[in-house]
């Protein structure tokens, strides 16, 4: 970098930092702050409350089920209470430990456990790695640390579905039953999850000792949505940066994805970064919108990501189609096309029947467009479109190793062969 562009450099961040602030504290509207109150969440933190407080006269909690759609509160209103029960356990002497885990990132049984053991390491200088031990030896290692002296350990597991489909129920077995071989310690196990399809992987016995209590967080409508907003804007933004129609806005378009308060928080604080950027002096609706389209494109981004391989070919070859003009194509041209590209990579195709039913997956998720039309004489087929342009889903698969090797291909049309 010469003088010149380091002067440049100097004066952009210069005359950045002079901008007018929009933000005063940014972090209030991150999905992991938790507020000094939760509108429209007493009734649940009462509830809660009533299930917990045994702890502060020596007796054990039952264990709590908790669930409710994405964004209705969940996680944050049980963080608030234990916190809340951390503070007064203090007060009566009592020993409280709340150990947080999320199950979408620890998703085994044996990282489960680890986890447990290894919040206790300052206290016991026991530390198991997070991967080669038995996990009958972890599990040992759990009683004998959390035993280690009288105290309650609640046990917070989010997205507990996410553990329990990809490992079993077998470590909510042994969590739920563990205070039967503890003699000074006191085990509670809190479960969250947005999906309550999972009770059914759940054994009987699992189920019964997880749902001993059951708390049902229902959805936010846009009137409680705006009051969450107006609290946390307060605390986030500088005063008179937020145009009138802003938070009203967010509200209803989150209001519209089920009620879903994190959608919320979202589009306020990317709203916010986007006028930010701009170097505009005040959040308008127009910011919400820009900011709604930018949710959206990255959401969408990470559901190509997520996709099986067999499903990533399949869109790579519809892909392909669209940048050699012909879409729409039916669902045996791009059937074709895949089956190329699964050659090419030495991948095992699918049958043409099952391959129809990840387009219709596909559809759904809204990566494309499958349309039935009739074809008058010649039966009803199938028109498939791209709703993601191939330039995103190029940009995705580049940093995707496993399909790495099929972006340099290119269809040549009239033989409808691989190049």
């Amino acid at each position: 970098m010469n003088e010149g562009e380091q002067l440049h450099l100097d004066q952009l961040f210069e005359r950045l930092l002079r901008a007018r602030k929009i933000f005063k504290n940014k972090e209030v509207l991150r999905h992991s702050y938790t507020p000094k109150d939760l509108p429209h969440r007493h009734e649940q933190i009462e509830t809660l409350a009533q299930i917990l407080v045994p702890v502060l006269r020596g007796e054990t909690p039952s264990n709590i089920f908790v669930y409710g759609k994405t964004g209705t509160g969940k996680t944050v209103t049980v963080k608030f209470v234990t916190e809340e029960l951390k503070k007064i356990s203090r007060k009566f002497n009592i020993p409280v430990d709340v150990i947080y885990i999320n199950c979408e990132i620890v998703d085994t049984q044996y990282r489960v456990l680890a986890n447990i053991v290894n919040y206790f390491k300052d206290e016991t200088g026991i530390e198991v790695p997070l991967v080669g031990w038995p996990t009958d030896e972890v599990y040992a290692k759990l009683k004998q640390v959390i035993d280690a002296k009288e105290r309650f350990v609640i046990i917070v597991l989010d997205e507990i579905d996410k553990l329990i489909k990809k490992s079993g129920d077998e470590v909510l077995y042994s969590l739920t039953r563990i205070n039967s071989e503890l003699k000074r310690a006191k085990v509670s196990v809190i479960g969250i999850s947005n999906d309550l399809k999972f009770k059914e992987y759940l054994d009987p016995r699992v189920l019964s000792s997880l749902s001993e209590e059951e708390v049902v967080f229902p959805p936010y409508d846009a009137n409680q949505l705006r009051d969450i907003l107006m609290q946390r804007a307060e605390e986030a933004f500088y005063p008179g940066v937020l145009g009138e129609g802003v938070v009203p806005l967010c509200a209803a378009l989150a209001a519209r994805e089920h009620g879903d308060a994190r959608r919320a928080l979202d589009l306020l604080r990317v709203a916010g970064e986007i006028a930010e950027r701009e170097g505009a002096s005040k959040v308008t609706e127009r910011h919400v919108w820009k900011a709604q389209e930018k949710i959206e494109q990255d959401t969408m981004e990470e559901v190509i990501k997520t996709l099986p391989l067999q499903s990533k070919v399949l869109l790579y070859a519809i892909v392909l189609l669209d940048e050699n003009g012909e879409l729409p194509a039916n669902t045996g041209e791009v059937y074709s096309v895949y089956r190329e590209l699964c050659e090419y990579i030495d991948l095992e195709p699918l049958t043409q029947r099952r391959i129809s039913d990840l387009i219709n997956e596909l559809d759904m998720l809204g990566i494309i467009n499958a349309k039935v039309v009739s074809k008058g004489r010649y039966g009803r087929t199938k028109e498939i479109r791209l709703n993601v342009t191939p330039y995103k889903i190029r940009n995705v698969f580049r940093l995707d190793y496993s399909i790495q090797p099929l972006l340099a291909v290119s269809l040549k049309s009239e033989q409808r062969r691989l190049v």
